[in-house]
């Protein structure tokens, strides 16, 4: 059996406006080269399973980064972080998107990785991950699991959040892999076959799968959520759609 073994440390990013700020990030203990990861927390925030989730990722054969997307309502806790951005209406999305974009070139930085960098999200991050992939140019793949108000009434949008992301359609960039539950209310089924038509109609390269007897968050091992069935199937769609996107040969890196 080969050699395993892994790196996983809190260390600092430029993100939005050239800020510096946290990120989790792991790599295996290789040279490479490695596909890259992206992951964006969950709306409980950048909490102990999103750094299980990166870690995750390296276990098979990524370097995969999170950033704090809540770093500025600090110090303290991520959790405190996390309730002082609920009740400041949540962040912008510029802001994340700025973020988010920190974290890819980040991962173009590094040595060890070979150019190709994909980007998933929970909860929130399963909308700004479709955000980012209409947005922000560079990403090879993205994973949406169960991103509420990707398609949003008018109602809904706020100064913060100003679009619809579904309405950013026609930019999305890179191939989408959406992971959903049949018992979610946000996103609901419905708001799932919106989003699959707006793929449809522009012709964009996607695969959706919506699971029985699941509901928002049931990747979640710490929460009552938690579908241990769905998510190991869940994990295996998202390791394969990776192997297909990221594990390929080297690409040149964009500018950073």
């Amino acid at each position: 059996m080969p050699y395993e073994a892994m790196l996983a440390e809190t260390t600092r990013i430029r993100g939005y406006n050239n800020d510096e700020i946290e990120a989790y990030v792991a790599r295996p203990l290789g040279p490479g080269p490695y596909g890259g990861v992206v992951v964006i927390h969950h709306g409980p925030g950048w909490d102990e399973w999103t750094r299980e989730v990166v870690r995750k990722f390296t276990q098979h054969g990524y370097v995969a980064v999170s950033p704090h997307l809540y770093h500025r309502f600090g110090p303290g806790s991520p959790e405190d972080a996390a309730a002082k951005a609920r009740a400041d209406g949540n962040i912008s999305d510029d802001q994340a998107m700025g973020d988010v974009e920190g974290a890819m070139r980040f991962l173009h930085t590094l040595p060890y990785a070979n150019g190709r960098v994909g980007v998933i999200g929970f909860c929130s991050g399963g909308r700004q991950t479709y955000l980012a992939a209409c947005r922000v140019k560079g990403f090879d793949a993205a994973v949406d699991c169960w991103g509420g108000q990707v398609v949003a009434t008018p109602e809904q949008l706020t100064p913060k959040r100003p679009v619809a992301p579904v309405d950013l359609t026609a930019s999305l960039s890179c191939p989408l892999l959406g992971i959903f539950g049949e018992e979610d209310r946000s996103p609901t089924v419905a708001d799932v076959a919106k989003h699959e038509e707006a793929l449809k109609h522009h012709n964009k390269t996607y695969e959706f799968h919506m699971y029985k007897g699941a509901g928002h968050g049931f990747f979640s091992t710490d929460r009552v959520s938690y579908r241990v069935e769905q998510a190991n199937d869940g994990w295996q769609k998202v390791f394969a759609f990776y192997e297909k996107h990221l594990k390929t040969p080297t690409r040149e890196r964009v500018a950073v």
